[in-house]
């Protein structure tokens, strides 16, 4: 049961992925960008931007940080846009467009309580249900005929 309920965790969870991403996978158009570091005017710090043109002539840039990614000055990537609103473009990877740290870490949280509660459901029946299991059990099988 348990790797039934696994198995269609992941299935379900796959599904949604598919189908929330944002810019959508489906309709987006993708394009390769360049990664430069351009100083922050608030913090004064150098920030990665993604600077990809649209058409040849637009030029947009989108902040590509996301947690555990670094980028190195001049590094190529692929970006993932809809052509509605190519401002809100995306680094195309696995890791920050297909998973997102929130989703896994919910998703496995999740789980385990969803998984926890179905097992203390289970582990401590009550005694009626045990009876009326062991009466099952011990009732003789009734010999019936295949065919009529």
């Amino acid at each position: 049961m348990s790797k039934f309920l696994f198995i269609f965790f992941i299935v379900v969870f796959g599904l949604y992925i598919l189908f929330s991403r944002r810019p959508d996978y489906f309709d987006g158009q993708m394009t390769v960008a360049t990664i430069h570091f351009v100083r922050d005017s608030a913090t004064h710090k150098l920030q990665p931007k993604a600077f990809f043109s649209l058409n040849g002539k637009d030029s947009i840039s989108i902040n590509p940080t996301y947690l555990f990614r670094t980028f190195t000055e001049n590094e190529k990537v692929s970006v993932i846009y809809e052509n509605a609103s190519p401002q809100n473009a995306a680094i195309y990877s696995w890791w920050g467009y297909w998973i997102t740290w929130k989703e896994l870490l919910a998703c496995i949280i999740g789980y385990f309580i969803l998984f926890q509660a179905a097992l203390s459901i289970v582990k401590n029946p009550a005694p009626e249900a045990m009876q009326e299991l062991e009466d099952y059990r011990n009732k003789p099988k009734e010999k019936r005929r295949r065919y009529k």
